[in-house]
């Protein structure tokens, strides 16, 4: 998977919104306003943050050592680093959907709601 197919797999999804709050280089994914993916575009090779379970989150870095890392520059124990290219689509299609669900089950119940009736 590469990085334009990673956006297009985050940008259908329901409630998403992308834009660069932090720098012209970091595309940042939110459902309802709150991040759950951020991809560094200038990065080589490229990289995807995802927000993941702190359990699943070990586990894949045992697995997955050196491809999937502790976040950089975010909660280690919450976000994942993903180097794309060197992983399976259906896994990052997975870990992407885990991370959007944990922000979704985040939300105050009025934004769920918003959420939910969203066409």
């Amino acid at each position: 998977m590469n990085v334009e197919e990673l956006r297009e797999y985050c940008i259908v999804k329901k409630g998403v919104t992308e834009e660069f709050p932090f720098d012209a280089e970091t595309l940042v994914f939110k459902v309802m306003g709150k991040m759950f993916a951020l991809v560094p575009l200038e990065r080589v090779p490229s990289q995807c943050n995802l927000k993941c379970d702190p359990e699943r989150s070990e586990e894949l870095r045992d697995t997955y050592d050196g491809i999937i890392t502790p976040g950089y520059h975010m909660s280690k124990v919450h976000w994942n680093t993903l180097f794309v290219e060197q992983l399976p689509p259906q896994l990052i299609r997975e870990l992407v959907d885990h991370s959007y669900e944990l922000v979704v089950a985040s939300l105050t119940k009025k934004l769920q709601q918003e959420l939910k009736d969203l066409q």
